[in-house]
């Protein structure tokens, strides 16, 4: 008679059930359902043979697999869609500078700077010649609070003077637009500071690149490039009539209107070997160069140029490697001979790769024996997390706002809970009353004790701060600009007002931002969501709703099997 040696008494009778458990073994009583199965799988094939057919006899297959630019033109195709540019010559997909969005940041810094604000707003002859323009271009400029603003903007500092104007944009340009200049661009002592040189910047890379069209991946910044491109605002930018005014003025002080006129001029590549009409699709980024992903691919990946490899640093290494991969899904178009002939040449490192592994598998095992059971409840409560993490983010969503990103509405909410949870401890350990946080409208109302911005910066005191001089308790004595509460302070007479309550903050690079009343986690967007319809924004909210609720299933289920999942961990071990 066979016995197991788990089948043995034992006077804990919860062990005993689980060693009974083992001792049975697995199943026997199965059935098969594949026989149902195998007629749909061959009608599915026959389906998809026809469908291939008819693709293959009346379509481009070539279209399945040519690399696209940022228009949606196929690269090496004489005929594009709605009279695009003729690729036939241009058959690789490589990058430039997206001009407009890499220049955002020096325009808005020219633009708002304080010197350009005080030839634009004051003096006796502004260039700005009536209050409703004066108030116009304060706001764009996020230089007062108004709806289109939710504080004011990071564009590396102020400038106050003319000279200092000239002499920072001009560094800044520079290293943009001169090839030779590119190891400062990308260094993070250079004029531009670590713009280039951060992870938000490389981890946003698709932002400041074009993908477009060009002969092959050795075409960068070092080649031939002449045609000449003038940044000028896009005619929907708020900036651009101020931008175009501080151009043609007459009146514009000499260095503005000189930096404006010749640092902002960018060298292109030839249409010849740039497709298209539009030179400013044909900047190449300095410092960049290219390598094809896979040879005969068509898509080409960055490379760090040899004077500037040094200067970018690991965090954009990588931030480079994952753009690139995400273009072509690599290294699996190799040829059989090609990886044969790798092989040959690195059969020691691949003897000695397999040793290793084999020695570190068997460790594996050997240490799996003793941390299954931690290896297995953390999995299971990853899962718990995950349904939590999964309802959160579909409720943020359903909230977001138009022109806000996932993230930083995520932010602002964890930072309304964590605001409201430490303010209700505080009242709750101090025995003080709670004081109301109602407001309405545009919270001209509001007499609350919000000190933190949405995004968690600390508030400064209304009568200490000397950032926006004309926000003081003597200069809005009804506003209540008590201690460094938000606030919306403003006359009736004021052009433009806060969008809602605000506050000076202690953050050197942001002056000002809004708030929200303590308790509120999500108000309602007043320029609109970012998914428009209200019954798919319920949807979703709905949704997290029903993920949660699945959660807390799964915790009562874990709950019920937790005597299985010992068991499986005992019969793994």
């Amino acid at each position: 008679m066979v016995s197991c040696c788990c089948c043995k008494d034992d006077p804990n009778a919860e062990n005993k059930k689980l060693k009974d458990e083992l001792c049975n073994g697995p199943v026997k009583s199965r059935g098969c359902t594949d026989i149902f199965c195998i007629p749909i799988f061959a009608f599915a094939q026959v389906v998809f043979f026809i469908v291939t057919i008819a693709g293959v006899a009346d379509g481009e297959p070539s279209k399945l697999y040519k690399p696209r630019d940022f228009q949606g033109a196929y690269c090496g195709v004489a005929e594009n869609w709605n009279n695009g540019p003729n690729t036939e010559n241009m058959p690789m997909q490589s990058y430039t500078m997206n001009v407009t969005s890499t220049v955002d940041t020096m325009m808005k810094q020219l633009v708002c700077s304080s010197i350009v604000s005080e030839a634009l707003t004051e003096g006796a002859y502004p260039l700005l010649t009536t209050q409703a323009k004066r108030d116009e271009y304060l706001c764009e400029c996020c230089l007062s609070p108004c709806s289109k603003c939710t504080g004011s903007l990071e564009v590396g500092g102020d400038l106050t003077s003319a000279s200092g104007l000239k002499s920072t944009i001009t560094a800044r340009m520079t290293e943009l637009t001169n090839p030779s200049a590119a190891a400062d661009l990308f260094s993070p002592s250079g004029a531009n500071g670590d713009m280039f040189s951060a992870t938000d910047f490389w981890n946003e890379a698709t932002k400041y690149f074009n993908s477009v069209c060009l002969p092959d991946c050795s075409t960068n910044y070092k080649s031939t490039l002449s045609r000449n491109y003038t940044y000028s605002p896009a005619p929907d930018d708020g900036l651009y009539p101020f931008w175009v005014l501080l151009n043609t003025s007459a009146n514009t002080p000499t260095d503005i209107k000189n930096t404006i006129r010749s640092v902002f001029t960018f060298q292109a590549y030839d249409q010849s070997i740039c497709p298209y009409s539009d030179p400013a699709y044909c900047v190449p980024f300095p410092g960049m160069e290219f390598g094809e992903v896979v040879g005969g691919s068509g898509y080409c990946t960055f490379q760090m140029a040899a004077e500037v490899a040094g200067a970018v640093g690991d965090a954009a290494a990588g931030a480079l490697s994952s753009l690139g991969s995400t273009a072509f899904a690599s290294a699996v178009t190799d040829s059989f001979g090609s990886l044969i002939g790798d092989m040959e040449e690195t059969i020691p490192a691949f003897i000695v790769v397999s040793i290793l592994s084999f020695i570190v598998g068997i460790v594996f095992l050997v240490l799996l024996r003793f941390f299954i059971g931690i290896c297995v409840w953390i999995a299971v409560a990853c899962t718990v997390f995950f349904f939590l993490l999964g309802g959160a983010l579909l409720y943020v969503l359903s909230q977001q706002c138009a022109g806000a990103d996932l993230l930083s509405t995520g932010t602002e909410a964890a930072v309304a809970v964590a605001v409201a949870g430490t303010t209700a401890a505080s009242t709750a350990i101090s025995g003080d009353e709670a004081v109301s946080e109602d407001m309405t409208g545009d919270g001209a109302d509001y007499r609350g004790i919000q000190r933190y911005t949405k995004s968690g910066k600390p508030c400064v005191n209304w009568n200490t701060q000397t950032r926006m001089p004309g926000y003081t308790p003597t200069d809005y004595p009804d506003a209540n600009l008590v201690n460094n509460y938000c606030r919306n302070p403003y006359n009736a007479t004021d052009s433009y007002k806060g969008d809602t309550i605000w506050c000076v903050t202690s953050d050197t690079m942001v002056v000002w931002e809004e708030c929200y009343p303590i308790g509120v986690i999500l108000p309602e967007c007043e320029d609109g969501y970012a998914i428009d319809d209200e019954t798919h924004r319920d949807v979703i909210l709905y949704c997290s709703y029903i993920v949660w609720g699945l959660g807390g299933l799964w915790v009562l289920v874990i709950l019920c099997l937790v005597n299985r999942i010992r068991l499986a961990i005992a019969l793994n071990k």
